[in-house]
């Protein structure tokens, strides 16, 4: 049994939950079973709706310190061996208190401190910045692309066909869009020449009902929410604009070639490094930055340069080719 702690709600979003669910999805793929341990009930309906057992702390998400006794008599009551977290919330003395405790394992992507843990996942395009051998020499080490967690849909994903002249346009802001991206770049977007421009929205969006009130007239422009298939809008499309996160390793998979931005301060390391590793765009960040300027000029160029689309598309895909998940399944169900 896989035992994984990580939360979602309207300030964090749905990021540590979906590629927790994407390591929960290949471990039963390879015959484990896994349960959540959750602070609130926010992710309820999700974690029921794919099917997952879940046990509910009934503590706060971002004092995870507190948690501790609750935890520790839930890991006591399960029998718990091992136990992945993935949480920017986590402090030292969490970690130390629970790896005296269970094995543990920690997804990480900012470095924030020395994490006491048994092992630590970095699935980071600049995990080598961190110098992890160096601080960590005691503890199991999975870096880079080939551990980025993503559902199976995106394994194995087909070379991207490219059109001569980019016609579909994909905006996406992640689970969220504190600062309404994408109302803003689809008012300057739409009549860029594009025949179908689909505009997805995150499940903590909150200007989703008025978009689509907004543009239900306008036959190119599709809005969605929360969709469950987000790989065959990006299959379909031939550009994208997309916030930082899980979502810009998602469109490697795909190939598509893409302008990134940043509203957060864990995404800007992924949106520079992919800038300076020549695989997309960035467009800046939504908080100081004229994002929305910057993306159309990067999209016009994208748009009537079918050369370069093709080169990016083929070196996103060879980047990250879909088994981050099954990797650290593997590595999970290996340890004992």
């Amino acid at each position: 049994m896989l035992y994984i702690r990580t939360d979602m709600n309207d300030v964090i979003a749905t990021g540590h939950m979906m590629r927790c669910l994407a390591i929960a999805d290949a471990a039963k793929e390879q015959g484990e079973e896994t349960v959540f341990l959750l602070a609130d009930d926010a992710a309820r309906t999700l974690l029921a709706q794919r099917g997952y057992a879940y046990r509910i702390l009934y503590t706060k998400w971002n004092a995870m310190e507190q948690e501790l006794s609750r935890l520790e008599e839930i890991i006591q009551e399960l029998g718990i061996a091992r136990l992945l977290i993935d949480s920017y919330q986590v402090t030292e003395a969490y970690l130390r208190r629970l790896s005296a405790l269970v094995e543990t394992y920690y997804i990480d992507d900012r470095n924030a401190f020395v994490y006491p843990v048994n092992g630590l996942i970095c699935y980071a395009g600049y995990y080598a910045k961190f110098d992890y051998p160096a601080r960590y020499p005691d503890a199991r080490l999975y870096l880079g692309t080939a551990y980025a967690p993503l559902r199976r849909a995106f394994c194995g994903c087909p070379a991207k066909a490219i059109s001569e002249r980019a016609k579909r346009l994909l905006l996406l802001s992640g689970g969220s869009d504190p600062h309404d991206m994408l109302a803003g770049l689809l008012f300057r977007l739409k009549d860029e020449g594009f025949c179908r421009i689909d505009v997805i929205c995150g499940m903590y969006h909150g200007g989703y009902a008025q978009l689509k009130e907004t543009y239900r007239t306008e036959e190119a422009v599709h809005i969605h929410r929360a969709v469950s298939d987000i790989e065959q809008y990006m299959r379909q499309t031939d550009l994208a604009v997309s916030a930082g996160g899980m979502t810009l390793y998602e469109l490697c998979a795909c190939g598509v070639p893409s302008v990134s931005f940043t509203f957060a301060d864990n995404q800007l390391d992924n949106a520079r490094q992919m800038e300076a590793d020549g695989l997309m765009d960035y467009a800046g960040d939504a908080r100081r930055d004229d994002v929305i300027s910057n993306a159309v000029r990067l999209i016009r160029r994208l748009r009537d340069d079918a050369a370069l689309r093709e080169e990016r598309s083929q070196r996103m895909q060879k980047l990250v080719d879909g088994k981050g998940a099954e990797r650290i399944a593997a590595v999970l169900s290996a340890v004992f």
